[in-house]
Order: C-alpha cells, then sequence, then structure tokens
C-alpha cells in the first residue's frame, strides 16, 4: 500500500455491486480464464453475496465475521474465512488479521496532515520500503475538537488489532497510548522521553542556536513565539531562548514572550501584538516555521521589511521555510530520519528485538535570507 493510497481520515465505505455494502471491506478478484466450479462463475469482482451462497450462510453472517463481530460459531466463522480464501481471492485487512492475528500494516497516526507531519510520512514511506509491512496514513484529530486531545487514543482504539499490527504517533496529545498490547512510537512525544519509545530532535540546543545566531548579529530585542504548551518540545525552545540570552547578559522581556502554538492561525493575533509595539523587537525566534512565516507574513502587512526592520528565524526547516518571501532561516531538525528511525523502532517492537527506547538527534542551522544585523 503505497503513502498515497493509505492516506484516510476515517475508515472508507465499499459498496458492492449487488448492494450488499460490508463497511471498510474490499474483495478483489485474481483473473478468471475459465468458468469456476464454486458457484462463483462469472468474470468480474467477488461480492459478500457470492461468499455468503459458497459458505451456505447469510450476507449478516459473512459481514460479522469479516469484520470481527460477535455472534457467529466459531466452526461458521472457520468456514466462512476458508470460503474466502478458497475462491482465490485477497480478502480485506479484517479478515487477514483474523486469520494471520497480523495484518502486516504500519499505522502513522497524525492530528492533521501539515508540513511536518507530511515531511516524517516521506521519511516513514522511503524507510518501509523492502520491510514487508505496508502503510496505513491516518489524520485523527480533525473531529477531536478544539484542541484536539486525546485523538491518538481513538485512532489507537480504532485501528489497533484488526487494521495495524502497530503505529507511529506524531505529536501525541497525551503520553503515547497502548491498547490491547498495539505497540506504538511517539515523535515529539507529549512528555519527552517516558513509557513508550521516543524520537525527538534536540529541542534545548536547537533553541540556544536559534537565539544565539540573533545575538551574533547584534540583537538584543529579541521575542520568543513559543509553541504548543502541552507539548516538551516547546517547553525545551523556551528554555534554550531563556539560557542562551542569560548566557550573554540579556534581559528576557516577558512582554515579548507569546504562544503560537505551532499553528499560523494562532501566531497571527500574537504576531500583530509584537509587532504593533512602539518597542516593538529587532528580532523574533519562532518556535516553528509556519509561525515564523506568519509573522514575515504579518511584518509585510504592517510596512514592515524583513530582514531590514525585522529579523526571523524559524525551526523545523519544512520545503516551505525555502520558498517563502524572503527565504526563512531556520534551525533544521533531520524530520526524514526521524521518522525512518521511528519506523525501524516500530519493527523492532514488533519483531522481538531489543532496540533504544529514546532517541534523540542533533539539529543544525540553516542560514537563509530573513536575518540581518539590526537597523541602526
Amino acid at each position: 500500500m503505497g503513502l498515497g493510497a493509505g492516506a484516510t481520515k476515517d475508515l472508507a465505505t465499499t459498496t458492492p455491486s449487488d448492494s450488499s455494502a460490508v463497511s471498510g471491506t474490499r474483495l478483489t478478484p485474481e483473473p478468471r480464464s475459465a468458468a469456476r466450479t464454486d458457484g462463483v462463475d462469472r468474470p468480474g469482482r467477488v461480492t459478500i453475496t457470492d461468499v455468503a451462497r459458497v459458505a451456505g450462510v447469510s450476507v449478516a453472517t459473512v459481514s460479522k465475521v469479516v469484520n470481527g463481530r460477535y455472534g457467529v460459531a466459531a466452526s461458521t466463522a472457520e468456514r466462512v474465512l476458508e470460503v474466502v480464501e478458497d475462491l482465490g481471492y485477497e480478502s480485506s485487512l479484517v479478515a487477514r488479521s483474523l486469520r494471520r492475528r497480523r495484518t502486516n500494516v504500519i499505522g502513522v497516526l497524525v492530528a492533521e496532515f501539515e508540513p511536518f507531519s507530511t515531511e516524517l510520512l516521506k521519511g516513514i514511506s522511503a524507510a518501509i520500503e523492502g520491510t514487508g509491512y505496508e502503510l496505513l496514513a491516518y489524520s485523527g484529530g480533525s473531529t477531536a475538537g478544539a484542541d484536539r486531545v486525546g485523538w491518538e487514543r481513538r485512532s489507537v482504539s480504532r485501528l489497533g488489532g484488526t487494521l495495524i499490527d502497530g503505529a507511529v504517533i506524531v505529536t501525541p496529545t497525551v503520553v503515547a497510548p497502548v491498547h490491547d498490547g498495539v505497540p506504538v512510537v511517539a515523535i515529539d512525544p507529549h512528555t519527552g522521553p517516558s513509557g513508550a519509545p521516543t524520537v525527538d530532535s534536540d529541542s534545548l540546543e536547537g533553541a540556544r542556536t536559534a537565539t544565539e545566531y540573533l545575538i551574533g548579529l547584534g540583537h538584543t530585542r529579541i521575542a520568543y513565539l513559543g509553541g504548543r504548551p502541552d507539548l516538551e518540545s516547546a517547553r525545551l525552545r523556551e528554555l534554550g531562548f531563556r539560557e542562551a540570552m542569560s548566557a550573554h547578559g540579556l534581559a528576557v522581556d516577558p512582554d515579548l514572550v507569546r504562544v503560537g502554538g505551532y499553528r499560523p492561525d494562532r501566531a497571527d493575533a500574537p504576531a500583530h501584538e509584537l509587532l504593533d509595539r512602539e518597542d516593538r523587537p529587532t528580532a523574533v525566534f519562532a518556535a516553528n516555521d509556519l509561525s515564523a512565516i506568519r509573522m514575515i507574513e504579518v511584518a509585510h502587512e504592517m510596512g514592515l521589511r524583513v530582514p531590514q526592520d525585522l529579523s526571523v528565524i524559524g525551526y523545523d526547516n519544512v520545503p516551505e521555510s525555502a520558498t517563502c518571501t524572503p527565504p526563512l532561516t531556520t534551525i533544521a531538525q533531520p524530520l526524514h530520519q526521524m521518522g525512518a528511525e521511528a519506523l525501524r523502532m516500530l519493527i523492532d517492537l514488533l519483531d522481538g528485538s531489543e532496540r533504544e527506547q529514546h532517541l534523540r538527534l542533533p539539529t543544525s542551522l540553516v542560514e537563509r535570507a530573513s536575518c540581518a544585523p539590526p537597523a541602526a
């Protein structure tokens, strides 16, 4: 299953041509060259009705079996699955998991498909080649309310055990969950290294590097636009900012510290507040690239030039950072490597191999055109 084919916001529903629908189930035929003797002798896709007729049961019974529902005797369920197998067709992931107790599918669970998670997915998709696993990318946060708290628990509960063998969870809102023994690896975890295996980057050192870069250009009045308050990465980036300022004998003005939540829409109001001041900052360190890009856009809307009137540095190095105007100076997280390492850790868990539980990767400075010395 390719990345594009696997991406979904909810479980699909397939409706066969005979109007007997099985949610999330698809029976795909192998080519036929001759009439069959199993009761299915026409070309085309096998339907749930075909399976029911050959097995000698009702359509409702087949639906219960392939969807893992209760109310079917074990011998009957076994016969239905044997018919699915004997017909020579590939059954749904649900039916496969019932027979094998494995689906050979790994889930990548995200709150939404935005640049950060998309870059991680690229790394995971490249690394899964040759592993024998397929990939299901699933967005579970779109209906979880304004703050989307707990979306990952619902997603693992919905997918675990029948559609996926394990999951990589991107920026969970709570400590990485385990549901019915489904192993998980968390990227950019809620509380940092604890419990389930985790992968992240060195947010503390990356934030120090960003702040020291601005200080090295001569800036002393530096604002900080923070990330999602519930994430350890956001806490570490603010700490790195404060430590770098203190190390150079610079006070942090509390009026210049704002929360952007890692989202452009939430960064809009804080950006206006920071730049609408008479004593506005000469530079801004934003805790992710999307917030930094929104800061640049707000500066342009207010008639400020970047970097002549305002320097802006971001964090992540997503593709958009290189294409905005001006191109954004940023701290690069090794996003593809983070995704690949999370996948390898999860496969090791599934195979019962020992591997490090918490992996932290280094960051690096990417200089572009959004920073300059402060105006005289």
